[in-house]
Formats: C-alpha cells, structure tokens, sequence
C-alpha cells in the first residue's frame, strides 16, 4: 500500500486524509474544528476523532504537520507564551495521540506546518522542478522553509537563523510585526480604518477601493519583499512560494512583494520566480506523508 495516512493540523481547524506516495494524490480529506485555547483533553479527543474518522490501516506510520514551537523530534509540545495550544505546552503528544487514535499508529512523526508545506511543493507543487526553493505561509504568523533538493536548511550563512523567516527583522523590528494578520489589522486601525475580524476583510476592503486598507497592504508586502530578498539570493533560489490565508488576496499581495524584491535586489528579481500556491493545506499534507515515508524507511 503506497498511501500514507496524515494529520494537518492549524490553529482553528485539523484535516486527515490519505496521500498516495506514488503520485501524490489526496483522498479521505476529512476536516474538524480545533479551538486553540482549549484545555488539553478537548484539544487531543477534537484532533484524534478527526483521524479516526479516517480509514488507515492498523499500525500505520501517520505524517503529522502542525505549527511551532514543538519537539518534532521527541513529539513534545513546546507552546508557551505564544498565544496559541497553551494546553499542549510540555505535552507528548504524540504519545498522547498514539493512545487515542483507532485503530492505533505503529508510530506519528512530526514536521512543523510550513516545512511540510515547503516539501509538498518541491515533491508535487510549484516548486517541483527547483535545486534550491522557499516556501514562505503567510497567516496568524509568517512560516518558512529553504529547500536544497528536497532538504530542509535549517542553519549555514546560506539561512536565516534556524531557518526561520519570523527571526527576521525590517526596519528595526520583526517581520512578524509587519506581515502577520495581527501586524496587518493593527497598521489599519493605526490608519484610521474601522476594526476588521480578519485580514481577509481587510483584503476585501481594498477590492472596494479603501485607500488606508490599499495603503497599508501595499506596504506590509512591500516590505516583506524587501526582508526576503537578500536571502533569495544567499540561498540562490530560484522559487519563492506563498501559502497561508493571506496569500488568498494574491492580486494584492503579489505586486508590492514583487516591487519590494525589486527595490532591494533587481537581479534576485529577474531570477527568482515567485508563484503562489494553488493549495497550500494539500502541500502540507504531502509533506507530512513524505516525512512519515523517510522515516518509515529508516
């Protein structure tokens, strides 16, 4: 049987479904409701009646993507202070999971949401075809991976520190306080724009001609492609790719990230193709079966 099982999981949602390693196909994708902020027992029972809607196999090998910080190794939540699965901080999940799951993973191995999203690409996306590509999610936070070949660059001069594209900073501060949905909702409300439940709003708000919006998009992007672009070209990749909510109002986002590699870098802007993914979730989830499939291996 060459399909894996798989977990993606996301700050309000988790999806399963099966990925066949041959081509990459997606089937089963079933989907629950995750609350962030739920206590530990809700958190785990929500994730694990998800996959076990799934029709796997008994003693499977699950691919499991979902955000940092977290041990991917030892499968150890390390979620304090972020405002996120609070809960799950100091947790094995995935001994935790391994207990709930039907019929029970042989073993669940772990890999953080936008490596996943970034090898899913290189395998069967819009980087397929790449030496060397970044993946960048853009959503509650900004996500990232470098990829050589299908490998993950976590550290070297080529990266920035572990690696992360959030370690960044642009104009003094971090870049997460620039490109994030909380940094986007708060520079509209500095503008003067009334509150929006979400960046998607915002995004909505520029399609109906709002200046402030149209402005402080223009801006946070603008400026991402100015963060990106000097390690474009370190890493001397030749795709950027963007995921994540965000990367839904592409016709916003792609012409200032563009201008802002432009403006830092002409020639990593002539180089670099940038492309946005057609369907980021199916990325992750394939990435998250090629890791439970290299590690099976071992």
């Amino acid at each position: 049987m060459t399909a894996l099982p798989v977990l993606e999981i996301g700050g309000s949602h988790v999806t399963a479904a099966l990925v066949d390693m041959a081509d990459g196909t997606v089937a089963h994708r079933g989907r629950g409701g995750l609350r962030a902020t739920d206590p530990v027992g809700m958190l785990l029972r929500d994730i694990a009646e998800t996959a076990c809607r799934l029709d796997a196999p008994a003693g499977a090998t699950w691919g499991v993507a979902v955000p940092g910080p977290f041990d991917y190794d030892t499968g150890i939540g390390r979620f304090h202070g972020v405002g996120k699965f609070a809960s799950l901080n100091g947790v094995d999940v995935g001994a935790e999971l391994r207990a709930r799951i039907r019929p029970h993973p042989h073993a669940l191995r772990f890999l953080n949401d936008a490596a996943a999203f970034g090898c899913g690409e290189w395998q069967w996306g819009a980087a397929k075809g790449h030496d060397r590509a970044v993946a960048i999610t853009l959503g509650t936070g900004v996500g990232s991976a470098f990829l050589d070949r299908g490998r993950i660059v976590a550290d070297g001069p080529r990266v920035p520190p572990e690696g992360r594209a959030d370690l960044l900073t642009i104009n003094g501060q971090p870049l997460e306080q620039t490109v994030s949905t909380r940094a986007v909702l708060a520079a509209y409300r500095r503008a003067g724009g009334e509150a929006c439940d979400g960046v998607a709003e915002v995004m909505a708000r520029v399609a109906h001609g709002d200046e402030r919006a149209a402005g402080v998009v223009d801006e946070a992007y603008r400026l991402l492609g100015r963060a990106l672009a000097p390690w474009l070209r370190r890493f001397e990749a030749s795709v950027l790719v963007i995921g994540g909510g965000i990367s839904a109002a592409w016709q916003f986002v792609a012409p200032p990230l563009g201008q802002g590699i432009q403006s830092a870098d002409a020639e990593v802007a002539e180089r670099v193709t940038v492309v946005r993914s057609p369907d980021a979730e199916t990325s992750a989830l394939r990435g998250a079966a090629l890791r439970a499939s290299a590690l099976a291996q071992r």
